[in-house]
């Protein structure tokens, strides 16, 4: 799943430098960099830009869900869950990559006074739900859910990095986030649009409280009003991105592992809470500037097509051991995808000859015996355009395919889908297409199993199927 930018925008915007040096409004003062050779801040903004670039895209998510009251996906503001309870259709098209397997729930927690208590109810053994928790810097920092924390009911103390207050009585957990912003997006599955009432009745009981609430004690002074900074999407991803990352990492204390890498930063202006004003460097630096962010989108390009799975680009901290490439490429290809204990997505744009998957063609995805997705809960199937990523009509209003749908098995004990624009003879197993232009599809495995983590399992190609 990918929030607000859609995989054509997004490579659009990689090409914004140019005009990207209109200065940010809250900018007050000169830049203050560092005397710092041409190719040295080259190098330091290619790397820079990589580093931000997954923050950035989260700070545009956020100001849509809790900084702009008038935008469609607003939420409420912090500390309070927005929950989405209908159908994906192809009308539908504020994200991407949707899908209709998990109905979404969304909150936003500011833990700058006290932390928050994520409440959730038990469930049964054949519900699925999860809770992953996201910091500021997109890594999956903790999860409640049947898979992490079980299927009882508990009551989970969500803490920010300054927090050192005794946990309360009850309290099964403390997650603690690196940053002081966190937002928790919650996912419950669903079985088919019968079973929408039971999810929304679900969704209701999952409950934030501050700790002052969920105690009965007097609530801690509020903290400091801050004064966000818009998102340009325009020039969001140019020069102007390190006046919006100071803004960011004043949230964002300096963690071991990074200090490093933050006093490399500070020389080209790269200081939390610090004013950067493009137009303040000399002739040099701006050019080396642009260089490098044009250097970074260029690495990111290339290296996202080579990717084929979610393996390695989301996870908490530990597991993406400061990879920060592959951080940004888990942003730029779905932001906000689990971490692979939790969910794996793979899938494919192109046939068994390398061919780009279009519509008016017959094509069939064949599992062996003994090779359907490994997933303890379940796997779908979802078809979406390109380059958009979005649901595409057909007359049987039908997306995705998945392991709950009463599908027909091969004679051997395999499983064949169908992907095509015309009815086949097995409809049950039927994923229809467009009648023309490029698609992608998308498997998701709920719970993968051991061998899709180690990688001794793969999607089969999509075969063109015979005439």
């Amino acid at each position: 799943m990918t929030i607000a930018m859609s995989r054509r925008r997004l490579l659009g915007g990689l090409s914004v430098c140019g005009a990207a040096l209109v200065c940010p409004s809250w900018v007050l003062a000169a830049s203050q960099v560092r005397a710092t050779s041409a190719e040295a801040f080259q190098a330091i903004t290619r790397e820079a830009w990589i580093y931000a670039f997954p923050m950035l895209m989260h700070y545009q998510t956020m100001e849509k869900q809790v900084l702009n009251p008038a935008a469609k996906a607003y939420v409420g503001g912090f500390n309070r869950f927005r929950h989405y309870s209908s159908l994906y259709t192809p009308q539908n098209r504020e994200i991407v990559t949707p899908n209709n397997d998990t109905p979404y729930s969304w909150a936003w927690l500011d833990l700058r006074s006290e932390p928050q208590v994520l409440s959730v109810p038990a469930v049964s053994a054949e519900r699925y739900y999860v809770h992953q928790l996201v910091d500021q810097y997109t890594h999956n920092f903790a999860y409640v859910g049947v898979l992490s924390t079980g299927r009882e009911a508990g009551d989970y103390l969500v803490a920010g990095p300054d927090w050192q207050g005794p946990t309360p009585p009850g309290i099964k957990a403390v997650l603690r986030s690196e940053t002081q912003i966190v937002m928790i997006l919650g996912r419950t599955a669903l079985e088919s649009a019968e079973d929408l009432p039971a999810v929304r009745e679900l969704q209701q009981q999952y409950r934030l409280r501050g700790v002052h609430e969920y105690l009965g004690t007097a609530p801690p002074p509020a903290a400091a009003a801050i004064a966000w900074q818009a998102w340009n999407s325009q020039t969001g991803l140019g020069p102007g991105c390190i006046a919006q990352l100071n803004q960011i990492l004043t949230l964002c204390p300096t963690v071991p592992s990074e200090q490093a890498l933050r006093a490399r930063f500070a020389r080209i202006g790269i200081v939390p809470g610090q004013a950067f004003d493009p137009a303040a460097l000399s002739t040099a630096q701006l050019q080396a500037l642009l260089a490098g962010i044009q250097q970074a989108q260029a690495e990111m390009k290339a290296a996202g097509a080579k990717v084929r799975t979610t393996l390695g680009l989301f996870g908490n901290r530990e597991a993406m051991h400061n990879n920060y490439l592959n951080r940004a490429l888990g942003a730029a290809m779905g932001i906000y995808g689990n971490s692979v204990e939790e969910a794996f997505y793979t899938g494919s744009q192109r046939d068994n000859q390398g061919q780009p998957l279009v519509g008016g063609r017959r094509y069939r995805l064949r599992f062996a015996p003994g090779q359907l997705p490994p997933a303890s809960e379940f796997w779908s199937l979802t078809l979406y355009d390109l380059p958009d990523r979005q649901l595409v009509a057909n007359l049987i209003d039908r997306y995705c395919l998945s392991s709950r749908d009463h599908l027909q098995p091969d004679a051997d004990g395999g499983l064949t889908l169908l992907v095509q624009s015309t009815a086949p003879e097995v409809p049950s197993n039927w994923l229809p297409t467009p009648q023309d232009g490029a698609f992608t599809l998308i498997l998701r495995l709920y719970g993968p199993e051991q061998q899709v983590i180690e990688q001794h399992w793969q999607m089969p190609a999509v075969e063109i199927a015979p005439a």
